[in-house]
């Protein structure tokens, strides 16, 4: 049974970001970085303990862990974050299946980097089967719809999506390079905390705190019911199964997230799937299924 946590801990931690674009439309109106700030913050502080137990190992990493540690704190902390919360705020023009297109992208950003870093070695078949949840994945986002098709908000968002993609592809594969050094407890809790620190110093030089006692009640338990499940806690759950698995295919195992996306899409929104969605569906959740076996086999 152990070898199937990690590979269920990427999904479950997919599953809970699917529900992060329902949970971030109530904050819509707030600012992209005052969002960023809080929750990390409030991320940071639950998590506390881990990074003060391992300090120990924090003051021994090297100049290129830190560097990992900072990329993944600014880049998939902050820019991705920032990317995909703005991407959101375009909800009321374009579907929200269309933001989550940054999760078909990631893994192509993710495997690249992981060959070229961490000197993963991919398989054929390995690279046949990302390739396959790939158009998986877009099918379920898009269906066969053309790209011809899409108006500016949709390219606007699509492209806020990208680079999230990138941001958080890339932070996959650093993020698992920290994990060599730390244990994950550690690396969550240190990224939250660097993450809050660093968006904190920018909400005060654009001088933007203030914004704080603008919030209500509402938003301030969005901002908490995010921290408790689809943000620190979904990350530190993330970093478990990444612990355990190869960057490039723990990219593939997010994918799940826009199937459970556009499910939940079905369901609160009364939007169901196409056929070109459903088949989409189907492939991407093969695809995940043969990775496992392909993992298992590879670790034997």
């Amino acid at each position: 049974m152990k070898r199937y946590l990690p590979p269920l801990a990427v999904i479950a931690a997919a599953f809970l970001w699917s529900l992060d674009g329902l949970l971030r439309q109530k904050l819509f109106s707030v600012s992209s970085f005052l969002i960023i700030t809080l929750e990390h913050a409030l991320g940071a502080i639950l998590f506390l303990p881990f990074l003060i137990k391992g300090w120990k190992n924090v003051k021994k990493l090297n100049q290129r862990s830190w560097g990992s540690i900072m990329w993944i704190s600014i880049c998939g902390g902050i820019l991705g974050t920032f990317c995909y919360t703005k991407a959101l705020s375009y909800i009321n023009y374009i579907d929200l299946s269309v933001v989550v297109l940054l999760q078909k992208f990631q893994p192509l950003f993710a495997i690249i980097l992981a060959a070229v870093i961490l000197k993963e070695k991919l398989t054929k078949r390995f690279l046949l089967l990302a390739i396959t949840a790939f158009v998986g994945g877009y099918l379920v986002t898009f269906g066969v719809k053309p790209i011809a098709a899409w108006d500016d908000k949709t390219i606007i968002a699509s492209l806020l999506a990208l680079l999230a993609a990138f941001s958080w592809g890339s932070s996959t594969v650093l993020g698992k390079h920290a994990l060599n050094k730390l244990p994950f407890q550690v690396v969550t809790s240190l990224r939250l905390t660097i993450t809050a620190f660093v968006a904190g110093l920018i909400m005060i030089s654009m001088g933007d705190i203030s914004s704080i006692t603008s919030l209500n009640a509402d938003q301030w338990g969005a901002l908490a019911t995010i921290v408790i499940s689809t943000g620190a806690v979904a990350l530190f759950i993330y970093y478990y199964g990444l612990n355990h698995l190869p960057a490039s295919h723990a990219t593939i195992y997010e994918l799940f997230w826009p199937f459970s996306a556009i499910c939940f899409d079905w369901f609160i929104r009364g939007r169901a799937m196409s056929p070109a969605q459903a088949s989409g569906a189907i492939i991407l959740l093969t695809a995940i299924v043969l990775l496992t076996q392909e993992r298992q086999k590879a670790h034997g």
